[in-house]
C-alpha cells in the first residue's frame, strides 16, 4: 500500500512553524509496511485540496491529511471534503456532545464556532478526539482510504495510535524492520569506502541507508517483505558492518552519542566532570539534557577567559603566556585542574578559536584542543581545525571531544 500525506496550512507554507507532523507520520508507517510515495503541504484553500486529492487518490490507496479543522473561518478542510465527495454537511450529536463536556471542564461557553464543529460530511465515519475537540474523518470509497485530522500535533499522534496505524496494519502485507548502527568520528564516503564489499553484497530487500549528522553517521539496515528470518538477516549483515568500523562503532541504539556515553559512565559508576573555554559549556548542555545526568556527571568550569583559566583551574602564567589558551598545554593543565577540583574519574577539557574572528595564520579559525583524561591514567592533548561557522564548530567540537573521551575509555586513543 502506498500513501500521500498531505499537511494543510498557510502557516507552514510561510515557515510560521515547523511541519513535524510528516516526519512523525512518515516514521510509523514506514514501520508497518507502508510506502510513503510523498509529502505536500498546501494553503488552507478548496482549490489547493481538491488538486491535491485528486493527485493523491489516482496514485496512492491512503492519503492522510492533517489541518484546516479548527473553528475558525478559515479553516475550511470539512466542507472542501464534503463538496469534493458530493455529501451534506450533517451535525454530528456525538461530537457536539463531546464539545459541550471537554469545553465545560474549562469553564468555558459554548461559541457558534464549537457548534459548527460539529458538523462533517455525511459519508464520513466520525472518529473522535480524546485530547481534544475537532474530531477526525475516516473515508473510504473505491479500495481508497482518506484519513483527515487534526493539525495540532498531540492530537494528530493520538489519532495515529488509536486508529489509523492500527486499522492501516492490518491491511498492510508487508512487513518493514530496521536495524540502527551509530557511528561516530567517520564521514559517510570513508565508511561507503569500508563497507563497500558488505554493501554490494545486500540482496534487493535490504537497503542501507546513511544519515549523517555532526559527529558521525547513523547507518539505517531496512529490511522487507514475509521472510521469518528478516531479523535475522539484518543481524549478520549489521554484524559485518561493525566488523568494518570497529573503531567508529558504538551501540545499535538509535541515540546520540552523549546519551550513549552518559549511561555508559552511570552503568560503570564513572564519574565525569569538563572544562569548557571555546565551547562555552555545550558539552555540559549535550550531558544534561538527558534525566539521570546526576548519576555520572558532577559538573563544568566555563573559564572563557585567561583569568578564570588561571584562578579556577590552576593553569600557569607562564603556559599562556608561552603557548597561548588555545594549546596541548593549556588544556592540559585545565584537565588536571579540573580533576583536582571536582574529584571525578574522567575529564574532557576544551579550548579554541570558534570565530568568525580571532585567528591567526598559524592558528586559524576552527583550531580546538581537546584534552581527555582519568584520575588513574595520563592526560592527552589533540588538536584539530573544525571547518564552518562558530555555531558549527562549538557543535563539532562538542562531539569531537566526546568522541575522544570514548577512544580514552576503550583504549582506542
Amino acid at each position: 500500500m502506498k500513501v500521500s500525506i498531505v499537511t494543510i496550512g498557510d502557516e507552514i507554507l510561510i515557515g510560521q512553524i515547523v511541519d513535524t507532523n510528516s516526519a512523525y507520520m512518515g516514521t510509523v508507517l514506514n514501520e508497518i509496511g507502508l510506502e510513503i510515495k510523498e509529502i505536500l503541504t498546501i494553503s488552507d484553500s478548496e482549490e489547493a485540496i481538491f488538486s491535491a486529492l485528486d493527485r493523491c487518490l489516482a496514485d496512492t490507496e491512503v492519503v492522510l491529511m492533517t489541518g484546516g479543522l479548527g473553528p475558525t473561518k478559515d479553516d475550511v478542510t470539512k466542507v472542501s471534503l464534503a463538496k469534493y465527495f458530493g455529501a451534506s454537511m450533517v451535525m454530528n450529536e456525538g461530537i457536539f456532545a463531546h464539545i459541550e463536556r471537554y469545553l465545560g471542564s474549562k469553564g468555558r461557553p459554548i461559541l457558534q464556532s464549537h457548534k459548527d464543529m460539529a458538523l462533517v460530511p455525511s459519508n464520513c465515519e466520525v472518529l473522535q478526539n480524546a485530547v481534544g475537540t475537532a474530531a477526525a474523518m475516516w473515508f473510504e470509497e473505491n479500495d481508497k482510504i482518506l484519513v483527515s485530522m487534526p493539525g495540532v500535533p498531540y492530537e494528530m499522534k493520538d489519532f495515529m495510535k488509536r486508529h489509523v496505524i492500527p486499522r492501516l496494519s492490518k491491511k498492510s502485507k508487508k512487513q518493514v524492520i530496521h536495524k540502527t548502527l551509530m557511528t561516530t568520528g567517520i564521514g559517510e564516503s570513508i565508511i561507503a569506502e569500508k563497507i563497500k564489499d558488505v554493501e554490494s553484497s545486500l540482496p534487493d530487500h535490504v537497503k542501507l541507508a546513511y544519515l549523517p549528522r555532526i559527529g558521525g553517521v547513523r547507518l539505517r539496515l531496512s529490511g522487507s517483505g514475509s521472510a521469518l528470518d528478516l531479523p535475522e538477516q539484518l543481524d549478520s549483515y549489521g554484524e559485518k558492518i561493525k566488523l568494518q568500523l570497529s573503531k567508529y562503532y558504538y551501540t545499535d541504539e538509535d541515540t546520540t552519542l552523549e546519551a550513549w556515553l552518559g549511561s555508559y559512565l552511570s552503568s560503570q559508576g564513572h564519574s565525569l566532570c569538563t572544562a569548557e573555554s571555546c565551547t562555552g559549556g555545550n558539552i555540559a548542555r549535550v550531558l544534561t539534557k538527558y534525566a539521570g545526568a546526576s548519576s555520572f556527571y558532577q559538573g563544568s568550569v566555563i573559564a572563557y577567559s585567561n583569568q578564570l583559566k588561571q584562578r579556577l583551574l590552576n593553569v600557569s602564567a607562564e603556559t599562556l603566556e608561552n603557548f597561548g589558551a588555545v594549546s596541548g598545554q593549556t588544556v592540559t593543565e585545565m584537565a588536571k585542574g579540573a580533576l583536582e577540583l571536582m574529584d571525578t574519574d574522567y575529564v574532557i577539557a576544551v579550548s579554541g578559536i570558534a570565530g568568525p574572528t580571532g585567528g591567526t595564520a598559524q592558528k586559524p579559525v576552527g583550531t580546538v584542543w581537546i584534552a581527555v583524561g582519568s584520575r588513574k591514567g595520563e592526560i592527552v592533548p589533540k588538536c584539530f581545525t573544525y571547518p564552518g561557522n562558530r555555531e558549527m564548530v562549538i557543535q563539532g567540537t562538542t562531539q569531537l571531544a566526546l568522541n575522544q573521551l570514548r577512544k580514552l575509555i576503550f583504549g582506542l586513543l
